[in-house]
């Protein structure tokens, strides 16, 4: 039997948790366990119909060629438009790159911008990928950890203090995966005070949660005095429009920036699809009354699930004011045990409630998060609540 070596790059390369959470809910699920999944950043909605009739008009007209690598002039315009007009960013067609999902965009940018060594400053927690990315591109991860009591925003001192002769990014998301934390136009002011000394590091913001986001005005750094030349703003259509399968993301930077990203993308998928271009065109041009109800359900899922997590013991947690996800600190149960078994950390917490409560959530550390469990609330609220019924009754037994 042949015996391959893995590459030390892929070895060094930790499998994405949410993804691997997922994977063990499903097996369990196809076992006949009915199990309650809060482990996915997926919303639970249909894609909008009228974005879905584009896409099939496009297929049936034949947008089902290659398009340019950058993406069709149509979508770069409407970018370009939507960015202007809702976020009061100035990216020319020739500054924007659309690409397979927002993940694409950010691995595009690693790649094109990175060489070994290079640093990049993360706001921890961090979206999964983050980290992952970052290191196989031959980055290095500089984290600025923060607490649920200040409500997952770092001290910006540490944001200071961080930067150093081979800082190259800055790279944070609001609405915040996996916090659900907003930074506000005074939070986001402060960072920009700071990174304006730093004309050559750029400022990455994933906005792809910008459309769920609960009483606040959502703002894009990049409209500040003196950052549009200098942030990369990173979108796509997963999660506002319910789009997560069509794979469509994209970003706006320095045209210089996305001419190196191109390249990258290039070479390893060329451009997305041709007729999700197109919806997606559309979906950007078209009203947003689905995006704004499907916005209204995850604030009522929010605040029924802050209720009832009120009920477990010893459970800390935030306000989030947008996405869908909850970060609780949850370390009061680590060293307790079930049947022997002992919950070293987070991990083990999360296991225990998929075996014993049926409900699968991940652990926090994936995130930079060792103490926490996130949960995404991207469920029905009869799910969400029968979910924490069972994982208050699981927690329970252990002693």
């Amino acid at each position: 039997m042949n015996k391959f070596k893995i590459s030390s790059r892929v070895a060094a390369m930790n499998e994405s948790a949410t993804l691997r959470m997922a994977q063990r809910a499903r097996e369990m699920a196809s076992k006949g366990f009915d199990i309650i999944n809060l482990s996915l950043g997926e919303p639970d909605f249909d894609t909008p119909v009228h974005i879905k009739e584009k896409a099939k008009e496009s297929i049936d007209l034949g947008y089902t060629k290659y398009t340019p690598v950058a993406g069709t002039l149509e979508i770069r315009n409407a970018i370009s438009d939507k960015f202007r007009e809702q976020n009061n960013l100035i990216y020319n067609p020739d500054e924007i790159l659309v690409s397979n999902g927002a993940k694409q965009s950010f691995a595009n940018l690693c790649f094109a911008l990175l060489n070994e060594g290079d640093e990049v400053i993360l706001f921890s927690p961090y979206w999964v990928s983050y980290f992952e990315i970052i290191k196989m591109a031959g980055g290095t991860p500089i984290l600025l950890e923060s607490t649920v009591e200040a409500d997952y925003k770092p001290d910006l001192e540490l944001l200071r203090k961080a930067i150093g002769p081979k800082s190259r990014m800055v790279v944070f998301s609001s609405p915040c995966n996996p916090t659900g934390t907003v930074f506000e136009v005074e939070y986001l002011e402060k960072i920009a005070g700071i990174l304006r000394a730093f004309p050559d590091i750029l400022v990455v913001s994933d906005e792809i949660y910008e459309h769920i986001i609960f009483n606040e005005k959502h703002v894009s750094i990049g409209s500040l005095e003196g950052m549009n030349s200098r942030t990369a703003t990173i979108n796509g259509f997963s999660k506002g429009f319910s789009m997560t399968g069509w794979r469509l993301g994209y970003m706006g930077a320095p045209k210089e920036v996305i001419q190196a990203c191109t390249k990258v993308q290039g070479q390893f998928t060329s451009g997305a699809a041709s007729f999700t271009q197109r919806a997606g065109a559309f979906a950007l041009n078209a009203d947003l009354e689905s995006t704004y109800a499907m916005r209204q359900a995850f604030h009522k899922r929010r605040d029924l699930l802050l209720d009832l997590i009120k009920e477990i013991p010893e459970w800390k947690v935030n306000q989030p004011k947008g996405a869908f996800y909850i970060l609780p600190q949850v370390n009061y149960y680590f060293g307790k045990s079930f049947n022997g078994a002992l919950i070293k950390d987070a991990e083990d917490l999360a296991l225990f409630l998929l075996s014993e409560a049926h409900v699968a959530v991940v652990g926090g550390d994936a995130f930079g998060a060792p103490n926490c469990l996130r949960i995404s609330y991207s469920l029905s609220e009869e799910k969400i609540i029968e979910a924490i019924k069972r994982i208050k009754s699981a927690l329970l037994k252990l002693k």
